[in-house]
Parts: structure tokens; sequence; C-alpha cells
């Protein structure tokens, strides 16, 4: 079978699991080459192969004008649309040369790139191979002093990992609530949780940022397991930090709006401070209770489900009410743990986020 050659650029996307717009699926003497460091869709390839093996025109000529033509991808959940990307001006052995040059500095440029996450605590388990990978989804921005680079309210759609200079976290008021340096991370809480951005992060001085898009970064837990163990325990520490001044309206008992106070972050904050009692919740025509002892959880029924799949249901709230009374009575007390809680956390929030994604 003969295939004809051609670059073929991704124009619109609408949730696909992998590519993004501007991505490109090459095809060179038989060989297919995807976008680097992103899995194979085995759809996408049906549809480049059957492309480039038959007699489908990749322009049109109408009116003395050349039209590209668009092609669509859509077998999955998502859907995209590629067209033909012409290769002007690379017929010549010298254009050829010159293509290769640019490859082979772009290459450069995400090899020192690489070298830079290098010193990166969080990447040091990544072999050389997976963190040249990981170069590749990532972009570099430069933020200048005083440059805002989230603001509260912000929708969560970026990863940041601090490669030099710093940052401070800023409440509302513009008071200074911490502040971060080289090698650390921030954003994860948004993209993991779905919720909105909590704090404005200030640039303090001239920093470099390498970001990751939300769908590199469920990319990146896929392809990199260790990554995504990291990034769940330092989305639960912080949650674990920002709950200690709610701590104490528990000790009187406490009711709230899940709009307020997020499920995860509310049953974090009841383990971690071992709390015992009984947490009642409402969400339209659901009602459940969650049973806690010593913060570990004991018992839970919620819209039909018991045990850890209400616990699941319960994390995915969105809205509802809660109320939380101290004190479990006796027979309560018999109940058995369900099972390890961060365990169960980390297992639910992963759920979210394959849900979303």
């Amino acid at each position: 079978m003969q295939f004809r050659n051609g670059v073929f650029v991704i124009i619109e996307e609408q949730h696909c699991p992998l590519y993004n717009v501007g991505e490109e699926i090459t095809v060179d003497d038989g060989v297919m080459r995807l976008p680097a460091a992103k899995s194979t869709c085995l759809t996408l390839a049906q549809d480049i192969i059957k492309l480039v093996s038959e007699d489908v025109a990749y322009e049109q000529y109408l009116q003395g004008t050349r039209k590209k033509t668009s092609f669509d991808c859509g077998g999955c959940a998502g859907h995209i649309r590629f067209e033909f990307k012409q290769e002007k001006g690379f017929a010549s052995v010298q254009m050829k040369l010159l293509a290769a040059a640019r490859r082979k500095e772009q290459l450069k440029d995400i090899s020192q790139f690489a070298g830079l996450l290098r010193g990166i605590q969080i990447f040091q388990p990544l072999s050389d191979e997976d963190l040249f990978d990981l170069a590749t989804l990532l972009k570099l921005e430069t933020c200048p002093w005083g440059f805002p680079v989230l603001q509260k309210g912000d929708v969560g759609d970026h990863l940041y990992i601090i490669l030099s200079g710093r940052v401070e976290v800023m409440d509302e008021d513009g008071v200074t609530l911490a502040e971060m340096g080289k090698g650390e991370v921030f954003g994860e809480m948004s993209l993991l949780s779905g919720e909105a951005v909590t704090s404005t992060i200030m640039a303090v001085e001239p920093t470099e940022l390498a970001t990751l898009s939300k769908k590199n970064f469920r990319h990146m837990q896929v392809r990199f397991p260790d990554l995504q163990v990291f990034f769940y325990k330092l989305l639960v520490s912080r949650i674990m930090s920002s709950n200690r001044q709610r701590a104490e309206e528990l000790s009187s008992g406490m009711v709230g709006q899940f709009v307020d106070i997020p499920p995860v972050e509310l049953l974090q904050m009841i383990n971690s401070n071992q709390k015992t009692g009984y947490l009642k919740i409402e969400a339209g025509q659901s009602k459940g209770q969650l049973l806690f002892n010593e913060g570990e959880l004991v018992y839970a029924v919620f819209d039909g489900k018991d045990s850890r799949e209400a616990f699941y249901a319960v994390l995915a709230l969105k809205e509802g009410r809660f109320s939380f009374m101290q004190g479990l009575l006796p027979q309560d007390m018999q109940y058995e743990a369900i099972g390890g809680f961060m365990g169960m956390l980390m297992e639910g929030m992963k759920r979210l986020d394959d849900q979303d994604a």
C-alpha cells in the first residue's frame, strides 16, 4: 500500500482527551509521527491512514484560489478538526537542511528546558527520556516584578512551576499569606478540585515559570504516575493547612453550604482535626449522613449509596447544605473505619478528575 506524505495541523478541538489546537501530525515515507510525548489515539491514526492512502484532495482549487480541505476525527468522547499544512519552500536540499537545523535548535531548547526541570525536586524520580518528554509539554513564561500570575476567582486552567524568582500568595486585602520560590508549584488545587482560584499570586521579583495546560496536566498524570501521587498529596496537604483556621468552628457544631466550603475541604478538615460526630447532608432531593470517629469515616449513606460509594458521591457535590454535630451515640461508637481516609480521599479526587476529563 502506498501512502502520500503530508503534515496536518489541528485547527479545532472540543473535549479531545489528548491533543490541542496547533499540534501537528506528520506522514513521511509511510511513517506517521504524532505530537511529542502524547499517547497514540487509534481512532485518529486510522483516520490519517485512510486519508493518506486514498485519493482524497488535501486542497481544493476554486476560482483561481487554493482552499485547504478540513477533516474530522470524532470517534471518542471528543472531537477535533485538522487540515493539510502546506510545506512551503522545503523542496530543495538547502531548504531541507535548513528545516533540519531548525528542528535541531528546537530539540536543543527542549533539552535545556529538561535540564532546568532536573534541578526541581518533584521531577527527580523521572528518567532523562521521561523528563525530555515532559519538557515538550511545558511552556516557558517570564513574569516581571508586580505581575499578577493568578487572581482570586480566575478559572484554574494551568499548572505553574517556579524555575527562578519568587511569588507571593495574597488575600483579597493584599495581605501576604505565603511566599514561594524555585522548585515550588501552584495552580494544582484548581486543576484537581475544579474550583476557582482562591488566592492572588503575585511575582515579587522577575520570575521564570514553566506552565502546563489543564489537558496536558491530565496527560502528565497518566503518563507519569509518580507525579500524579505527588500532586494529590500536595493538594491534600494544602487543604489541611487552609482548614486549620476553620477547625475551631467544629467544636460547637457547624452549618454551611458546599459553595462556601467544598466537600473535599470539609471532609479533610474533619479528618485532620480528628473530630467525632455526625455530618448530615442535603442536596436537592438527596439526603444522607457520614459518621466520623476521631476523624476516621466509620459509616456513610447518601442518595441510595452506602460505604465508600456514598463517600465518593458526597465528594462530587457542587451544591447543598451540611451540618456537623459533635459526638456519637454509644451504639455508633462500635462501627469500624470504612477504610484509610487519605487513600479514599485521593481515590475520590482521581475519580472526579477522570470524570471531568
